[in-house]
């Protein structure tokens, strides 16, 4: 007798989606770096090349990874205070000119957008205190410096501070005891304390975790020659 069915081949060779490519074109490398990273990256590649310098000369120079450089160069990665200094050094030019050109508008304006200030290990970083960095002086003398500090649990171990200019904190959120010299400040949200850096000066007790507060240092100007 006749066999009347349907041949099995048919539904193999009709496209199904396991057909279709698994993984589609990836974007750019920077798609996701913030524009201050895509500048620096840009600037320090720039500058190397300049100098006639690979990545390995540079590596050498600072003890930075090459990997590592190279994610710098190409804006996949945000990079400390610390180690864009070593690069300055490395290329040999001053850690300013690194962001001489970054975000010159009409008026000198800069924007650093909510979260993306670039984190700066300072002496309390071992303590667990985070040092965001919301300005970046774009001359050759450092005037200020803006950051957000973050404290998210308490800490046995307080950095202690001198340094020279004045600085202004402003307690956004939780309950700290600041000492200054022979004095310590109860501050809560919405308190403000002004001092003079010079004087030994840090927390003294962390009352109230998370902690966040503004710190500006106004630099003292350079004496004219």
């Amino acid at each position: 007798m006749p066999d009347h069915r349907r041949p099995r081949s048919k539904r193999a060779a009709a496209p199904t989606a396991a057909a279709a490519p698994r993984t589609r074109p990836a974007p750019g490398r920077d798609a996701g770096a913030s524009p201050l990273e895509r500048y620096l990256g840009s600037t320090i590649r720039e500058l190397r090349r300049k100098h006639g310098l690979t990545i390995a000369d540079i590596s050498d120079r600072t003890g930075i990874s090459r990997g590592m450089l190279s994610r710098i160069e190409t804006g996949q990665t945000a990079t400390s205070l610390e180690t864009l200094s070593r690069l300055a050094h490395g290329l040999g030019v001053s850690l300013s000119a690194l962001f001489r050109n970054y975000d010159v508008a009409d008026g000198g304006v800069q924007l650093v957008k909510k979260g993306k200030g670039m984190e700066v290990p300072r002496r309390g970083t071992r303590s667990g205190h985070t040092y965001q960095l919301l300005a970046y002086d774009q001359g050759p003398t450092r005037l200020f410096e803006p950051f957000f500090i973050t404290i998210e649990k308490a800490s046995e171990t307080f950095p202690i501070f001198e340094h020279a200019g004045v600085e202004f904190i402003y307690m956004l959120q939780g309950h700290i005891q600041y000492r200054h010299g022979k004095n310590v400040y109860d501050l809560v949200p919405g308190d403000a304390l002004t001092f003079n850096g010079e004087v030994p000066h840090g927390p003294e007790k962390l009352v109230k975790c998370p902690i966040h507060f503004l710190s500006i240092i106004m630099y003292p100007m350079p004496s004219p020659e």
